[in-house]
């Protein structure tokens, strides 16, 4: 136990610390405060206060706990709402607590709630690390798989069918002699990765219900992506899209210094969204980590560290796994303050000089692995995340350290959303590394997935070269043919790209009516030049019924989409066949 000797924000110095460890959690003053230890010198130690230290004064004590910051793992985790040190504020809104008081404690998982436990395991079977041994219906879309520690490992001396809490025993191992009690509850280092067998490659498409991110700029499961854009170009609605609508089996939603109105608008609609393949709640695949702006700032690298070690314990059960961070620059920006506190030699624009060495041990922490322990399976852990560049200048040091490490950029571009096209991801900026990783898996869905996506991008791009002229000389002094390139490229922008995320049909898109979408503007644009080296022109395109067809594919309910795609692409064959210089 020592006292505190120095506070300087949210650093504190304390004295009588001897025996303490790094990264050790302590309690601060008599409101029992959370920090965590980062550097000892002698008997002093400097401590990070994962809570607000208004009022704390010189003297009053600081006591260790002697461990380090963990997450709590087990049933429970499934549509809980959590602050960034993983307390739940679900349990703390049951008690009565409007507001989030400083030193309020909370159990992330509940004590007193019983769980229907099943067993796959009998007495006498040899179990190992990460062995699953029983399981738990958690919600009506999650099968919670209970699993065997690390560290454990040995032979089933008891295992019982009931109902149990979290700290109730519900199996027994023998390990060298000794016996061990196997609760449904783990406790791990948020900070530290949980092992695995073996890193597998990323082959298997991310499938978000986006028709940029899918079908033009595919995210493999496993993969890491950033989206960096400025004040208003929909970086949290975009990623309230991948939460929604991504095909995984759990969904990880980390606000680490986002706006609380936000949040809440994310909880709130998430009480009424339903899962489009199963129709129930989303909310039953889903875990919150709210660390709103208002919040301790320190805490924020605790909530996406707490958030993906949530997502590796799922992964550990095979399943698939998305965690979204919004948004990893109100992370660096606590590293910034806190830096400054410890008087540390700045880097770049300030950031410590460490922030990408951060920024890595959080994005590598994505992959598809195969798990430890049996039965064997394979699980994954996909990570999107936002970034805040101010003036959405690209060139500051959280955006370049972060694009250095993930496959993916989703660009959000300024002008795209003054013009009110959204998702405003832009298309001569954005890549994706994962093309040919999940080649194979589109060509099982469409085999010209590849030629068509290239044709595309490649008229999108002759449009952006073609710009340049237009504004020299105005688009009708452009050739026929290159006329057809804009009208063609616009069908795209606007009738593909653009997507509305409150319209009930098009906020979700399969990758099936994605490439009959795509397939269709592109027949369009075969036969329209065949029409154009006829003697045909624009303006008689222009006027054809085929073309408000065409925009209007995005409104179609999606049980008489094929019927209806099939009628306009047979319309459109007969439509704009060369007719000795017009449009039939």
């Amino acid at each position: 136990m020592g006292k505190i000797w120095r506070i300087t924000g949210p650093v504190i110095v304390a004295e009588g610390m001897r025996g303490s460890q790094v990264n050790e959690v302590v309690e601060i003053g008599s409101e029992g405060l959370v920090g965590e230890i980062i550097s000892l010198d002698s008997d002093r130690a400097v401590i990070q206060a994962h809570e607000d230290t208004l009022g704390l004064q010189a003297g009053e004590e600081v006591r260790g706990t002697g461990s380090i910051l963990t997450a709590e793992l087990g049933p429970g985790i499934v549509g809980a709402i959590y602050d960034g040190l993983q307390k739940s504020l679900t349990a703390l809104m049951a008690n009565g607590d409007v507001f989030l008081r400083r030193g309020v404690k909370s159990f992330a998982l509940p004590r007193d709630k019983k769980w229907q436990f099943t067993p796959t395991v009998k007495v006498g079977d040899k179990v190992s690390e990460g062995t699953i041994i029983g399981t738990v219906p958690e919600t009506g879309l999650i099968v919670h798989k209970i699993m065997i520690p690390q560290g454990i490992s040995g032979t089933i001396k008891k295992i019982s069918e009931g109902q149990f809490t979290v700290v109730e025993p519900v199996a027994l191992v023998e390990q060298d002699g000794e016996t061990k009690e196997i609760i449904m509850m783990q406790k791990w280092p948020i900070k530290k990765p949980r092992p695995y067998k073996k890193r597998l490659p990323t082959t298997r498409l991310l499938v978000t219900g986006m028709r940029i991110l899918d079908y033009m700029f595919p995210l493999a499961l496993g993969g890491k992506a950033a989206i960096p854009g400025g004040f208003g170009t929909g970086k949290t609605v975009t990623q309230q899209q991948l939460v929604r609508w991504s095909q995984t089996q759990i969904n990880i939603y980390v606000g680490c210094g986002e706006r609380g109105n936000e949040m809440a608008d994310v909880l709130y609609s998430f009480k009424e969204l339903k899962d489009p393949n199963s129709g129930r709640l989303l909310a039953e695949k889903e875990v919150f980590l709210a660390n709103t702006s208002n919040m301790p700032v320190v805490a924020r690298e605790a909530s996406i560290f707490v958030g993906i070690t949530l997502a590796e314990y799922f992964r550990d059960m095979g399943y698939d796994v998305l965690l979204v961070a919004d948004s990893t620059s109100r992370w660096a920006e606590a590293m910034r303050e806190i830096g400054g506190r410890l008087e540390e030699m700045p880097g770049e624009e300030g950031f410590p000089a460490y922030m990408g060495s951060r920024l890595s041990s959080f994005y590598e922490r994505a992959g598809q692995v195969e798990c430890i322990g049996s039965p064997d399976r394979m699980g994954s852990v996909t990570i999107v995340g936002a970034v805040s560049p101010p003036g959405a200048d690209f060139s500051e040091p959280v955006t370049q350290n972060t694009l250095r490490i993930v496959d993916a950029l989703y660009a959000l571009d300024t002008s795209l959303a003054n013009k009110r096209h959204f998702p405003a991801i832009s298309w001569l900026q954005s890549y994706s590394l994962y093309v040919d990783s999940v080649k194979e898996w589109w060509s099982k869905i469409a085999p010209d997935w590849a030629e068509i996506r290239a044709s595309a991008l490649r008229i999108l791009q002759l449009e952006a070269e073609l710009e340049e002229i237009v504004r020299l000389v105005g688009p009708e002094a452009l050739p026929e043919r290159d006329k057809l390139t804009l009208m063609v490229a616009r069908m795209l922008r606007e009738d593909f790209l653009m997507q509305s995320a409150y319209h009930p049909v098009d906020t979700y898109t399969t990758p099936q009516r994605a490439q009959l979408m795509v397939k269709t503007i592109m027949r369009f644009n075969t036969l329209a030049q065949q029409l154009i080296e006829s003697g045909g022109t624009i303006n008689e395109l222009r006027q054809s019924p085929i073309v408000p067809r065409i925009s209007r594919m995005k409104d179609i309910p999606n049980e008489d989409f094929e019927q209806r795609v099939k009628e306009l692409t047979n319309d459109m064959e007969t439509g704009l066949i060369p007719q000795k210089g017009g449009v039939r």
